[in-house]
């Protein structure tokens, strides 16, 4: 991993395989670099290079000389050699990636090139071997392992318990009656330990069986299911998709869609997604030509839930790379709120913890700037740092997850409560 101005020289090569049955067999069990939808997708093996930014990078004296992540994967793809015959979504150079929530936050972002992938996309299978110019040609080993055995976590209160949470909505609400600003997504967080030596694969596994359409994510420790996509770059064309109000599923058929209906009508979720879709199109306009949106948004239907969605889409006008995109669309109003820098304050004095990369992206890029993001939405945190991951000293990993709900002048701090115990629920049953 590196940070320095100077990129590493690459040398990749693509050839197309046999047919993968199941991708996550070739990643990692205790550090699982995965990128998944309805069983298509992408895992790494290894790592070779990448970029990172952490809050020491901040605070350094040359801090305004680095690179941003999108300028730094510039100058690493620049120098690539790429000999990728297929040119499908995920072959030729990729980067996974997560990045921070908060540009103020004591995690770090990271970009992570390994040192091969192993891709499936419509019924094409195949492998990417990544290696530095200088290094001798040695074909690592690209071959499934077995799954570990099954394993559970505990999970308990975090920093922001239950009373906690809504004491923090009701302030939230204040302020926003006040005039001080229009929505904010507050979190809370669930904190617990997992077994040393877990194969992490069965957490991801969990969850791409159980939310197949969500985009099913683990990076640098970071795992989950998201079901909003923050930008999709493939070829010029440019999308998204906008989640922002909820309502639990409903317990039988006729619950379920009287649920739908009063979602689609409530004027308090109507406002939260409002923000939450001008947010992104004023952000896009600059970069997109021919951008359009959904004139009302529909209901999205997932296995504990409805979300008020929106679809975007246009095509790119510049030159942007996906990452570009990131940059300029984090946070939008779906995570953060409205105006965001009044909101981001808000949310540091309301949340008395870091969310580090919670609600921040996490996706994939390539070489030609193309790739898919999401929002780190229903998801956990393994470990504080690599470095505590792999500790020898203790029997346990600390875990940590994150809800939150969007808070307008309406919001009840009793149903915002109500909607983040919904939204734990993927991450919680997965880790269980």
């Amino acid at each position: 991993m590196t940070s320095a101005l100077r990129p590493p020289q690459l040398v990749v090569e693509t050839r197309e395989i046999e047919h993968v049955d199941d991708l996550l067999t070739y990643a990692s069990a205790d550090e699982p670099l995965a990128w998944l939808r309805r069983g298509d997708g992408i895992v790494g093996i290894g790592v070779v290079g990448g970029y990172e930014r952490g809050p020491h990078s901040a605070s350094a004296p040359d801090a305004a000389a680095l690179p941003t992540p999108a300028d730094a994967w510039r100058q690493i793809a620049a120098s690539a050699e790429i000999d990728d015959p297929l040119g499908l979504p995920g072959t030729g150079l990729v980067a996974f990636g997560t990045l921070v929530f908060d540009e103020r936050s004591t995690g770090t972002s990271r970009l992570i090139v390994p040192q091969a992938v192993v891709g499936r996309h419509h019924g094409r299978s195949w492998v990417t071997r990544i290696r530095f110019t200088s290094a001798e040609l040695q074909e690592r080993p690209v071959e499934p392992t077995p799954y570990g055995p099954y394993w559970s976590a505990t999970l308990g209160p975090g920093t922001l318990n239950p009373a906690g949470y809504q004491a923090a909505v009701r302030q939230a609400v204040d302020a926003i009656v006040r005039g001080e600003l229009e929505k904010v997504v507050l979190a809370r967080d669930l904190v617990g330990t997992i077994p040393a030596g877990a194969d992490l694969r069965r957490l991801v596994r969990a969850l791409a069986d159980d939310y197949p359409d969500t985009w099913t994510f683990a990076v640098d420790g970071l795992i989950g299911a998201s079901p909003e996509t923050l930008v999709t770059a493939s070829r010029g064309v440019v999308t998204a998709r906008v989640l922002a109000g909820t309502i639990p599923r409903g317990t039988d058929a006729h619950d379920d869609t009287a649920a739908s209906t009063s979602l689609a009508h409530s004027g308090k979720d109507l406002d939260e997604h409002r923000y939450a879709v001008q947010s992104v199109l004023e952000t896009l306009r600059p970069h997109v030509r021919h951008l359009r949106a959904d004139p009302e948004p529909f209901t999205l239907k997932l296995p504990n839930l409805w979300h008020l969605a929106t679809d975007v889409a246009g095509d790119l006008a510049d030159h942007a790379s996906a990452l570009d995109l990131v940059a300029a669309l984090h946070p939008t109003a779906a995570v953060a709120g409205t105006p965001r820098n009044t909101a981001l304050d808000l949310i540091r004095t309301l949340e008395p913890f870091d969310r580090r990369r919670y609600a921040g992206p996490v996706g994939w890029v390539d070489g030609d700037g193309n790739g898919e993001w999401a929002i780190a939405l229903r998801c956990a945190q393994i470990g504080a740092e690599p470095a505590r991951r792999h500790a020898t000293y203790s029997d346990t990993i600390p875990v940590v997850a994150h809800a939150g709900a969007g808070i307008v002048a309406q919001s009840n701090p009793e149903t915002e409560l109500l909607e983040t115990r919904v939204k734990f629920r993927p991450i919680v049953d997965a880790l269980a």
